[in-house]
């Protein structure tokens, strides 16, 4: 069977090596006589499966030991009521930097449970950028300060690290949503109090969320914290309260191992720099022809949207895409336009066909 180029913003491409085992091992795990999927989530098999998989994700992204694991279900749209549930204590109020449609949903739930400071935005530039750090205002005495360093929808990406010394903060811990770019590069994860993301991007199926929180924001949560989502009580019970979603999180292990052995997060890294530079010298090549609306230094590696100076011709682009075997293509209905999401699991041979079909579209249709 001939596999397509999946461009989709999640749920993703896979890849293809983690699918050919999880194939192999759907009806007998290692001589178990069962799928992951029918094992107890309390089992030796199961249990030696999430703890594998921790492990591994602790050494790619080399997580201190005063920071927990969680694997957690709901998605990390809910994690824009869980991180304020938990992390709030007796404050009342967060600061918030929005640079897309997503921090902007984070910021929107928050302020059911607090008093949400804007403490930057990009809207007034159409989200096309991140803030310069020197421009941000902080409130008095926030909770915490939430950014999301990469927008899927809009291709916005955070370059650098917030000093919070710099801002007069030195303590205020930062809560960031990496769903999109996360294991994409190397991260100082003592930098920030709070590290979430869906797994359906660069990690794994829908359905798993990894929280990766610092000892000492746990137990804050609020009384009306539903405790299947208390972070405290989640980290007692290795991700066993409720019943985890086990066979994402086997799959979520076997993508681990396999970024372990392309080389680790900067093999990974160096691999990403390629293809989006691949992809954004054919796009801003194309003497107008194609358009990223980002501005440079504020471009994602994980999800490239672009536009057409020919609005008529989007139909036609993606149709001839998906004869060309490039499919997911479409921009998100908020923003329109067109978007290649080119996470790990993404060849770079497959960003070098899209390439060329871009240019041969060109060519013809220009």
């Amino acid at each position: 069977m001939a596999r397509l180029w999946n461009f989709s913003a999640g749920p993703a491409v896979l890849p293809q090596e983690v699918l050919t085992q999880v194939q192999g091992e759907m009806l007998d795990w290692h001589g178990s006589g069962m799928s992951v999927m029918e094992m107890s989530h309390r089992g030796r098999e199961f249990t030696g499966i999430i703890e594998q998989a921790e492990a591994d994700l602790r050494t790619l992204l080399s997580v201190p030991d005063n920071y927990r694991i969680l694997f957690m279900q709901g998605g990390a749209l809910a994690e824009n009521a869980l991180i304020p549930l938990n992390l709030l204590g007796k404050k009342t109020a967060a600061d918030y930097v929005v640079t897309g449609s997503w921090s902007a949903k984070s910021a929107q739930e928050a302020g059911k449970y607090c008093t949400v400071n804007l403490a930057a935005s990009s809207q007034t530039d159409g989200y096309t950028s991140v803030p310069a750090l020197q421009s941000w205002q902080l409130s008095d005495d926030p909770a915490y300060l939430f950014i999301c360093t990469n927008e899927t929808i809009g291709g916005v990406e955070y370059g650098f690290t917030p000093d919070m010394a710099t801002l007069g903060h030195p303590d205020l811990p930062i809560v960031a949503d990496m769903s999109s770019h996360i294991l994409s590069r190397p991260v100082d994860v003592s930098k920030y109090g709070l590290i979430f993301g869906g797994a359906q991007k660069n990690i794994g199926p829908a359905g798993l969320t990894l929280v990766i929180v610092r000892d000492d924001l746990l137990g804050y949560a609020r009384r009306e914290c539903p405790s299947a989502f208390d972070f405290r009580i989640v980290a007692d019970n290795g991700s066993m309260y409720n019943t985890p979603p086990t066979f994402a999180i086997y799959v979520a292990g076997l993508v681990f191992q396999w970024i372990k052995r392309q080389g680790g997060l900067a093999a990974m890294e160096q691999m990403n720099v390629r293809k989006a530079r691949t992809l954004y010298q054919a796009i801003d090549d194309s003497a107008g022809f194609y358009r990223n609306p980002v501005e440079l230094h504020s471009r994602s590696r994980m999800n490239v949207p672009f536009l057409l100076a020919d609005e008529t011709l989007y139909d036609m682009f993606l149709a001839e895409a998906k004869q060309a075997g490039l499919v997911s293509l479409k921009g998100h209905k908020s923003v329109g336009g067109l978007r290649a999401s080119i996470y790990n699991a993404m060849p770079e041979e497959g960003v070098k066909v899209l390439v060329e079909f871009m240019q041969q579209f060109a060519r013809v249709r220009g």
